[in-house]
C-alpha cells in the first residue's frame, strides 16, 4: 500500500489535472496513471454519466481490461438492473463518494450481482474500488479499480484516499465536457452528418441484439465509439435498454434518456422507449438518437462551468438578450454587482465578451446555423458555404 506522501503528491497531481484544459479522454487517462500509484490496481474503467439523468455517457478501460469489450452489454445490463446497492446509480443517489466491495459486504462479495455474474467468473477479479465523480448535488462520472484473487483487498485508507478525489475528478470531467476538440477518423476526416436524415434508431431484441438500425443509426454509434482513447458505447446502450426495461416492468417510473457529446464536438440527445407486440411478446426496446437542440444542452452546459446560483441567473438572462440594466432590475442587484457577476462568468466560461458567451454556450455548432434553412427532419439544413 502506497504511503501518505505518495497520496498527497497524487491528489496534488489530480487537482492540476483537473484544472489543465484536458478533453475528457486525456484526463482520464492522466488520472487512471496517477492514482495507480497510490492505489495500485490490475485494471481499471472509468466512466462519464449525465449529471441530469445519471445516465451512462461514455466508458475507457485501462490495464487487463484495455481493449476487452465482450462483455460490456451484460455488465452495463447488470449495472443499470437496479438490484445492487454498490451499482453506480445506487451511489450516485446515496451520496456515497467511494466504496470497496470486500468492505462493504464483509467479504462476501458474491452477494453483489456484478461480482458474482460477471466480474468474478469472466475476469477472475476479487475486489473492486468504486469512485465517484461528484461536486454537490451532481455526478458527472465514475471509477472502478480492480485487484485480483492473490492481491490484497483495498483497504480503508485506500478508499477514503479515493474519497477524497470525488470533487478534483468531477472539476475535470466537467472542465473534459467543455474541451473543443476533434476525433479524426481512420482516414484523417471527422465523420460528415446528414442534417437531412432526422433522428435515428436502433431497436434491441429482447436477447440483447441490435435488430434493426435506420439511417445514421451505425454512423452515430460508430462515433461514440474511439479505439485510440478506449470509449465505447456499448455501456451506454445497455443502461438505455436496462432503463427501458425497468420502466416497462413498474420499478422505474422515468423512461431512461442522456446527453452525449462526440468526439467531433456534436451533441445528441439518446432516449429508449419499451415495445410491445401484438402477441404480447415484451422485452424489445427502441432507441432513438437525434441532435440535440440548444434547450436540451443550455442546461448541461452552463452546470459544466462550475457557476454560483447568481451567476447561473445572470449568464440566464444574457442568454435571453437582457442587458445589464434589465439584469439589474431582474435579480435586484446594481449594475456594479452585475458586472462583477458577469466578469466571473466570463473568467469560468474562458470567454471574453456576452456575444462570445452565447456562442460558447451553444458550442458554436448552433449560432453559426442560425439563418439557415430547416431541413425536413426540423433541424438546421447543411451550410452551402
Amino acid at each position: 500500500m502506497a504511503g501518505m506522501l505518495t497520496m498527497d503528491r497524487v491528489r496534488s497531481d489530480v487537482e492540476v489535472l483537473s484544472r489543465a484544459g484536458l478533453d475528457v479522454a486525456t484526463f482520464i487517462a492522466e488520472v487512471e496513471a496517477s492514482v495507480d500509484r497510490a492505489v495500485p490496481h490490475v485494471a481499471a474503467c472509468m466512466c462519464t454519466v449525465d449529471p441530469a439523468t445519471r445516465l451512462l455517457t461514455s466508458t475507457y478501460k485501462f490495464g487487463d481490461l484495455y481493449g476487452n469489450d465482450a462483455h460490456d452489454l451484460e455488465w452495463g445490463l447488470i449495472e443499470y438492473s437496479g438490484v445492487d446497492p454498490t451499482a453506480f446509480p445506487e451511489m450516485f443517489g446515496e451520496r456515497r463518494d467511494s466504496l470497496g466491495m470486500v468492505v462493504e459486504t464483509d467479504d462476501a462479495i458474491e452477494t453483489s450481482p456484478r461480482m458474482e455474474q460477471l466480474i468474478i467468473p469472466e475476469y477472475d477479479y476479487y475486489d473492486e474500488a468504486r469512485l465517484i465523480a461528484r461536486q454537490g448535488d451532481l455526478a458527472w462520472g465514475g471509477m472502478a479499480l480492480f485487484r485480483g484473487r492473490d492481491d490484497a483487498p483495498f483497504s480503508e485508507s485506500e478508499l477514503a484516499f479515493l474519497a477524497s478525489l470525488s470533487g478534483a475528478y468531477a472539476v475535470g470531467l466537467r472542465v473534459g465536457l467543455l474541451t473543443r476538440f476533434v476525433d479524426l477518423g481512420v482516414d484523417g476526416v471527422a465523420p460528415d452528418p446528414d442534417p437531412d436524415s432526422g433522428p435515428a434508431v436502433a431497436i434491441i431484441d429482447a436477447a440483447n441484439r441490435v435488430v434493426q438500425v435506420s439511417v445514421g443509426a451505425t454512423q452515430l454509434l460508430s462515433e461514440m465509439t474511439s479505439p485510440a482513447n478506449s470509449a465505447d458505447a456499448t455501456g451506454t446502450l445497455a443502461a438505455l435498454v436496462a432503463g427501458a426495461r425497468r420502466f416497462q416492468d413498474g420499478t422505474t417510473d422515468v423512461l431512461p434518456r442522456g446527453r452525449v457529446r462526440l468526439p467531433s464536438g456534436r451533441w445528441l440527445v439518446l432516449h429508449a422507449s419499451p415495445l410491445s407486440s401484438a402477441d404480447g411478446r415484451s422485452g424489445d426496446v427502441v432507441i432513438t438518437m437525434e441532435e440535440a437542440r440548444p434547450p436540451e444542452i443550455v442546461p448541461l452546459v452552463v452546470a459544466a462551468f462550475g457557476l454560483t446560483e447568481r451567476e447561473r441567473d445572470v449568464t440566464r438572462l444574457v442568454l435571453q438578450g437582457s442587458d445589464t440594466k434589465e439584469i439589474a432590475a431582474a435579480l435586484h442587484l446594481s449594475r456594479y454587482t452585475v458586472q462583477d457577476h458577469l466578469k466571473a462568468v466570463f473568467d469560468k466560461a474562458d470567454v471574453r465578451s456576452r456575444r462570445e458567451l452565447v456562442s460558447r454556450v451553444y458550442f458554436d455548432q448552433y449560432a453559426p446555423r442560425l439563418g439557415s434553412e430547416v431541413a425536413p427532419s426540423g433541424w438546421f439544413a447543411a451550410s452551402e458555404d
